[in-house]
C-alpha cells in the first residue's frame, strides 16, 4: 500500500530543486505492488511521446519512476483539436482512477488544472511550464532564457556567415523566454553577428508544435538567407529544422532534451552542435517522488542554471572543437549564476 499522507528537497536528475514552499490517444502502464497502487500519470502536451524533445523528457521522469517506486502509471496523448474541456475531463479521469500525481505537460493545461485540482483536493497534480495557484498544485517551471543564452553564445562562437536563425514553435510569452535569452548571447558573444527569428504559427492549433513539416520549411527559408547556425524551440516540429539543418550541412541546436542523444535523429547528429536543457525528466521524477514520500511538492517550483535545472549539453564531440566555444560557455554561465550577466525574458 503507498501513503495515507503526501517532497522535501529531492535531488532531480543532475538538478538539485529550489523550492517555494507552498508558494497523445492512449494510456499506457503496468501494474505495480498492488492492484490500487497507483502512482504517477502525465497528460501530454500537443505533439506527444515520440517528439524527441519535450514530452519526451517528461516520460523518461515518469518510466524513472515507475522503475523505482514499481507502481502502475499512466501517460496520455492528446487529441486533435482538442478543447479546454477535453484536457479537464483527461486530467479529472486519471485523479478519479486514483493516480498521483498528476501531472499537465505545458502550459496549455493550466485553465484545466485549476479547475480539476479544485474538484480533487486529495490529488497532488503538477503542471510543467506554467503556474496554477492552488493548494494542491506543483507548478514546475524553467528559466528557460538562461539555458538559451548559453546557446547563443555557442552560436554566436560557431557562426561562420555572422548569421543565425531562431525558428521559434508557436508565438507565446513561453517560446518569447528562449528567443529573448538566445538573441541575447549571440549579441553579448558578437555584437555583429544577425539573428533571425521566425514563428510557425499564431497558435498552438495551427500546429507550431507538431508539425515538422513546418520546421523544415522555415529552417531552410533561414539557411537560404545564410544563416549557419539554427536554434529551434518548437517541439515535434524541432525535427524538420534538424533534418533542415543536416540536409545542409550546418549547425542544429536542440532544446529540451539532448537531441544528439535521441535514437530518432541519429543520422542528424553530426549537425546537432548543442541543446539547451530544461530537466523536465528530474521535475516530473522529483513531484512523484515527493508525493510516494509522503511529503508533495506545491506552490511554484522554479529550475535555473544556479540550480542545474537548465543548462546545454556538450555530448556532440565537435563542440569542443569550436574555437572558444567551451571557454565562452563556461564564463557566461558563471556570469548568470554569480548575477553578473541579467538574462532578459522578453
Amino acid at each position: 500500500m503507498r501513503r495515507t499522507s503526501r517532497l522535501t528537497r529531492a535531488a532531480v536528475g543532475v538538478a538539485s530543486l529550489a523550492l517555494a514552499a507552498t508558494a497523445c490517444g492512449g494510456t499506457s502502464g503496468e501494474s505495480g505492488s498492488g492492484g490500487d497502487d497507483k502512482g504517477l500519470a502525465i497528460a501530454y502536451d500537443i505533439g506527444g511521446k515520440g517528439d524527441q524533445s519535450f514530452n519526451d523528457a517528461a516520460y523518461a521522469g515518469l518510466e524513472r519512476a515507475k522503475k523505482e517506486f514499481g507502481y502502475e502509471t499512466a501517460d496520455i496523448e492528446p487529441t486533435e483539436g482538442e478543447t479546454n474541456a477535453d484536457k479537464e475531463q483527461r486530467l479529472s479521469s486519471l485523479a478519479k482512477q486514483g493516480y498521483d500525481p498528476v501531472i499537465g505537460v505545458g502550459f496549455a493545461y493550466a485553465p484545466a488544472m485549476k479547475a480539476v485540482a479544485a474538484k480533487h483536493p486529495d490529488t497532488t497534480f503538477g503542471i510543467v511550464d506554467s503556474v496554477v495557484d492552488a493548494k494542491n498544485v506543483a507548478s514546475l517551471v524553467f528559466a528557460e532564457n538562461e539555458a538559451s543564452y548559453l546557446a547563443g553564445v555557442a552560436a554566436a562562437k560557431a557562426t561562420k556567415s555572422n548569421v543565425v536563425g531562431f525558428v521559434g514553435g508557436v508565438d507565446v510569452p513561453l517560446i518569447h523566454k528562449f528567443q529573448a535569452g538566445y538573441e541575447q548571447g549571440v549579441k553579448d558573444t558578437d555584437p555583429k553577428v544577425e539573428v533571425i527569428p521566425q514563428y510557425l504559427t499564431q497558435t498552438a492549433e495551427e500546429g507550431g508544435f507538431s508539425s515538422p513539416d513546418k520546421g523544415r520549411a522555415a529552417a531552410e527559408g533561414q539557411i537560404e538567407k545564410k544563416a549557419d547556425v539554427v536554434y529551434q524551440a518548437a517541439g515535434l516540429s524541432g525535427q524538420g529544422v534538424i533534418e533542415a539543418a543536416a540536409k545542409a550541412k550546418v549547425w542544429a541546436i536542440g532544446v529540451d532534451s539532448d537531441q544528439y542523444e535521441q535514437e530518432a535523429l541519429a543520422k542528424y547528429k553530426d549537425y546537432i552542435l548543442t541543446s539547451a536543457l530544461k530537466d523536465i525528466n528530474g521535475a516530473v521524477y522529483a513531484l512523484a517522488k515527493s508525493v510516494e514520500d509522503g511529503k508533495p511538492l506545491t506552490g511554484t517550483q522554479t529550475f535555473d542554471l544556479k540550480s542545474d535545472g537548465v543548462g546545454l549539453s556538450d555530448s556532440n564531440p565537435k563542440y569542443a572543437e569550436v574555437p572558444g566555444l567551451t571557454d565562452a560557455v563556461a564564463k557566461a554561465k558563471a556570469g548568470i549564476i554569480d548575477g553578473s550577466v541579467k538574462v532578459r525574458t522578453e
